[in-house]
């Protein structure tokens, strides 16, 4: 497991002092791969807050080039990348951020081809895609690999968070088994929620890797930011879910998980 240098300690030293990260936490962020798929304004901005927090590479997944309505949410982005492939607009953003970290830049959309590949190389995955079958796809193949997701959403003013870990917590498919209507381009979208989320996101992913807090296990976190609402509710497992149904709770098998969270 790789050490922190001493440039590390001195960039992080105002975590490293937190109650319950520690410089054992800030190893464990730095020994962790994360997966980020859809990549913009909630993907990128939770990107955004692993960097900066020294998680020690970065897997940033998202096809298509940058539009000039993406810049109200998009913070990695800038108006002269207009008409270019986003995704390494990205990597280029948060490689100036902290060049202490390894940041891979996948100009892709997650599909059945690349999916497995993906979700093997890291240590865990955060779901910030735009559409259904994107986020299906990650989903079987977390479950797949027993690799854990933070599963993150927002429509409008409304949002919801959950972290799933294979084998103890209900799966995607648990909780939406009948997807909704989805229209990528038909919702409008405020920067400021996006990022909400993705805080409350990247936060989430810090939590797995380090044992820091209580993760959302097993829990929905819906938000509805127009009134400052906020809610758990405990999510329901499927035993007949045909993505996860198969596993029984407490099962990790050979599964490789983040450190602090294997020992939970």
């Amino acid at each position: 497991m790789a050490q922190l240098t001493p440039t590390e300690i001195d960039r992080y030293r105002r975590q490293i002092i937190l109650p319950g990260l520690g410089e054992t936490g800030q190893i464990q962020l730095k020994n962790t791969t994360a997966l980020v798929t859809g990549v913009g304004g909630l993907g990128g901005t939770a990107a955004l807050y692993l960097a900066v927090a020294g998680v020690g590479k970065l897997i940033l997944v998202r096809g298509g080039d940058l539009q000039r309505d993406d810049l109200n949410r998009q913070v990695l982005m800038t108006d002269d990348w207009v008409g270019k492939p986003r995704v390494f607009k990205a990597q280029e953003t948060l490689q100036a951020l902290n060049p202490d970290i390894d940041i891979e830049a996948v100009c892709e959309y997650v599909s059945p081809d690349n999916i497995d590949a993906l979700v093997q190389r890291a240590d865990l995955a955060l779901d910030c895609a735009f559409d259904f079958k994107e986020r299906d796809l990650l989903n079987a193949a977390c479950v797949r690999w027993g690799k854990p997701m933070i599963e993150a959403a927002m429509n409008s003013m409304e949002a919801y968070l959950t972290t799933i870990v294979p084998g103890q917590t209900p799966c995607l498919t648990c909780l939406f088994p009948e997807k909704p209507e989805w229209d990528r381009w038909g919702f409008g979208v405020l920067g400021a929620v996006s990022g909400t989320l993705a805080c409350l996101a990247a936060l989430e992913a810090i939590k797995v890797i380090t044992g820091l807090g209580d993760p959302l296990l097993g829990q929905l976190l819906t938000m509805d930011l127009a009134r400052a609402e906020f809610a758990k509710r405990r999510a329901y497992h499927d035993p007949d879910c045909p993505v996860c149904g198969g596993l029984k709770v407490g099962d990790k098998g050979d599964r490789t998980l983040p450190l602090a969270l294997a020992q939970r």
